[in-house]
Parts: C-alpha cells; structure tokens; sequence
C-alpha cells in the first residue's frame, strides 16, 4: 500500500510538472522578442591611410575603415574627384573597409585633387549613409584654397534648382568644349540650389549649370537642362558676390527629316480597304455618367472625343448637346474642334453650372482614313457648380503693371491663367481646390509667353520672378493674396527676409 502510494503521488507529482511547463511554453510564445530600438547611427570613420591632406603624393590607393560592416550605392555616381579624370575610380567593399582605386598615371603635377564620397557609403543592414566626407591630396607644394559660389535656378519657374551640377571649364577651351568633353571641375548643387566649389588654383574659367540626366558630364541637349553666364569666372580666397546660372531646356530645330505624320490632317486614302478587312472605329468620351446627382463636369473644360486612330472627317450635324431647363430639354450652341496630335474633337458651349447635359452623336458622324464610320451613342452628365469652385484676389506691385510683365498661375503642370498685368488686382474664379503656383514672367519681346534660352547664341531666358509659397484653395472659399518677390541670395545680403500674405474666406 505505501508502495501504491508513492507511486500515485510521483504520477501526479510527474502530471502538475507537464502541464506547468506547457503553460510557461504557451506563455512564452504569446509575445515575440523585442528586436531593440533601430540603429539610425552612420557608420564611423576609424581610420584612413594613407593620411588624408598630404603634399608632394600621387596617391593610388585609399582605404577607409569603419566600425561596422559597410556597403556601397551607387558609387560611380556618388563619388567625384576633382580635378576630373578621363577614367572613373574603382570602389571595393572588404566586410568594414572600403578601397578606392586612382590611376595614378592620370594624376598631373602640382595639382590640388579632391574626392568627395557624397553619399556612396552606408551600413549594412539598416542602410545609413556616411555624409559629407571628402579626401584631399595635392601633388604640389601647396594645396589649392580658392573657390567659386553661387546658386542654381531653374529659368521656367524661377524656383532653386536641385540636382545639378556645375561643371567648370578652362577659360581657352570654346563653347562647344561643354557637349565634347567632361569639365575640369565639377561639384553637387544642394539642396537650396546654392553651391560651393572649393579647391580651385587661380586661373580663369567658363562656367555652367546641367541638369545632367544620364551623369555623364556632358551637355547632350535633348532632354537635360543647361545655364551659362556669358563671362569668365576667377575663383576667389573667401565666398563673395554669388554666381547666378539659370538653367533652361533649348528648344530644339525642327528636322523635316522627321516631322511626325500625326502633325499633318490626314486625308482620306483613295484606294479603301475591303469591307471586311476594315479595323472598328472606336472611341471614348471624358465625360462622368456613373451618378447624374454627381456634380463632375468641369465648365472650363471641352469634352473630350478620343479615337484609336486618325479620323478623316466628321459630321458637325450629327453631333448634340443639350441641357435640362425645368425638364425641357433645350439644345446648346456647341463648337467642335479637332486636335489631329492627340487624335481627339472637343466639343464646347457655354457651359451652365449644376445643370444636366446630354451628348448625343448620331451614327457616322465621324470616318477614319479607311473610310470606316463610327456608331451612335449617348453620354448624360452634370456639370460643377459655384460651390465646388474656389476664387483667388491676387495683389500686384504697382511696379509689375506694365504690358512686358504676364502673371502665370499654374496647378501642378497645368496653367489656368496667364495675361499681361493689366492691374494691380486680378481675381480668378471657378477655380478647381488644390494648391496652385503662380509667378511673374519678365516679357521683354512682348509676345506674350515665356522665351527659354540659346546656348551658342549666348541668348538666356526670360526672367521669372516666383511667388514661392503654395496656395491652397479650397471649394467654395475665397482667397487674396499679396504678391511678394522671394529673397534670392543677392538680395538676402544686409536684408531681412520677406513674406507674402495669404488669407482665405468663406
């Protein structure tokens, strides 16, 4: 019995020891470890060799040493020397170290070189970058301490211009050099627009801004963006008067090598296609007729007739709009109009706010170039009201009220505004809610838009004068706003900045 006894005790003994140690096991796994607060830390510099800022060294190979375990991006793009090389430098990654290879062979006499690391350099596993680092040597005596200053804008919006680069060319070199050949010195604008290029001996250059697209170093015209001052730059001791470049994209010759077909109206093809081999004439309207109560149609806008291919012709009579007075449909005077590049007819009126439109084309109102016609169909719509516009009051200086100053107002790429001031207050109504721009064009020619620049005619853009703050108009509200011109860096040197007025209303 004792025997029996001390045996059912160590079973249960055995049986609160299993179902203790589940417990604590569920337990455990309710709640997962915590992985600890996230490293934002840049990797540390422990050493470099060989030392950095000697003289008299063509130096080849450096090697940077960091406490923790480093990767590289983008290293061809971030990292720069100047003087540039014909040959970029080769970047390595061994676990914490970071190699930097230079064809010394490259490297000229009595020159000041500097490699800047931008941004190349981060840790491996939560990617913080290792900034603002720059290695310097010199093959002379002495190193290079002159420099040049400046800023950046970009001519179009008159706003600082971001992610360019200035290139610097010797001042014998003529003005094709800068869509030939990679410059002497280079340097990052920043993030304001402004730059600073040190390092420099004391000789004379050209200088320019480019929106380098494809970082090769080199103005390639097409898509990038150039600025120029049509004058020779000596680099100073200390920052002094900035240099102001504007970059601006060149429009470029029209080659009648290669007009788009789709600039010229098609016309119709004499001999036609068979019947059955003809391909469907199909079409779209950009109108909303999903909710006739949505109130989706804005009045300063056409609508839009998009066709799959070019359309030879169309029938004025066979297309109608009409709008709902009182539950008497009453038709609208409409005018029709073709944009042969986009392949598209816009059909306007005189547009009444919160009304009920209904389009209706009629069958074959519109024939492609194979002779295939279009099929009927309806389109019903309501068009915005007042309440879902916003209304902007815009205050001039006196000093802009003349026929060669155009106030533009633009909503992301859009402009819904742009005359020569004819008043120092301008109000603009129905406007769509959302954050618009606006800004002053210098119109020296009077005709009436903004003329871009001419790099070999040494001709620069139009001035811009920006209104850099945004304004945000909402639907049913009334805005004014005082027109001040920006502190650009000439002007914020003994002057203290100023700040434009935007207030809004119900």
């Amino acid at each position: 019995m004792l025997f029996l006894g001390a045996m059912r005790r160590n079973i249960i003994d055995f049986v609160i020891i299993v179902v203790l140690l589940a417990v604590f096991q569920s337990c455990a796994n309710i709640v997962p470890p915590s992985g600890g607060k996230k490293d934002t830390t840049p990797p540390k510099l422990l050493s470099v060799y060989p030392a950095d800022s000697q003289l008299n060294t063509k130096v080849s190979e450096i090697e940077l040493k960091f406490d923790e375990f480093i990767v590289l991006n983008e290293p061809a793009k971030q990292i720069q020397i100047s003087p540039v090389i014909p040959f970029p430098v080769t970047a390595l990654v061994y676990g914490k170290k970071v190699r930097l290879q230079i064809p010394d062979t490259l490297i000229k006499d009595s020159t000041t070189y500097r490699i800047s690391f931008g941004e190349a350099i981060k840790d491996l596993h939560e990617g913080n970058a290792f900034k603002n680092y720059n290695y310097i040597f010199s093959t002379g005596e002495f190193f290079d301490t002159l420099l040049l200053n400046g800023f950046v804008i970009d001519a179009a919006t008159g706003l600082p211009a971001s992610g360019t680069t200035i290139l610097l060319y010797d001042a014998v070199d003529n003005d094709s050099a800068v869509v030939k050949k990679k410059p002497h010195y280079v340097t990052t604008v920043g993030g304001g627009g402004t730059f600073i290029l040190p390092g420099l001996p004391r000789k004379r250059y050209r200088i320019y801004a480019l929106k380098d697209e494809n970082e090769n170093l080199v103005y390639d015209g097409e898509n990038e963006l150039i600025g120029f001052i049509d004058s020779i730059v000596v680099p100073i001791d200390s920052p002094g008067e900035p240099i102001e470049l504007r970059i601006f994209k060149e429009i470029a010759p029209l080659d009648t090598a290669k007009v788009d077909s789709t600039l010229v109206i098609p016309t119709r093809k004499n001999k036609r296609k068979d019947v059955d081999d003809r391909e469907e004439l199909l079409y779209s309207v950009r109108v909303d007729t999903s909710n006739i109560e949505k109130r989706s149609f804005d009045i300063n806008e056409s609508v839009k007739i998009t066709y799959n291919h070019p359309i030879d012709t169309y029938d004025i009579g066979k297309i109608f709009l009409s709008y709902d007075s009182a539950e008497i449909d009453v038709e609208s005077e409409l005018t029709v109009q073709r944009d042969t590049v986009d392949n598209v007819l816009l059909i306007g009126t005189n547009w009444k706010m919160d009304a009920v439109y209904t389009l209706r084309v009629l069958k074959d109102f519109a024939t492609d170039t194979s002779g295939t016609t279009s099929l009927p169909s309806k389109y019903r719509f309501r068009t915005k009201s007042d309440d879902d516009y916003g209304i902007l009051n815009i205050h001039i200086p006196s000093k802009f009220y003349d026929n060669k100053y155009i106030l533009q107002v633009t909503i992301k790429k859009d402009t819904v505004y742009q005359q020569s001031i004819t008043d120092t207050l301008i109000k603009l109504t129905k406007l769509e809610p959302g954050a618009y721009s606006m800004r002053i064009i210098v119109d020296e020619n009077e005709n009436g838009k903004w003329d871009t620049g001419d790099l070999f005619s040494k001709v620069q853009p139009e001035l811009v004068i920006p209104y850099n703050q945004s304004m945000e108009l909402k639907a049913g509200w009334e805005n004014l706003v005082d027109f001040v011109e920006p502190v650009t860096e000439k002007k914020s040197r003994g002057q203290s900045p100023n700040r434009g007025d935007s207030r809004g209303r119900k």
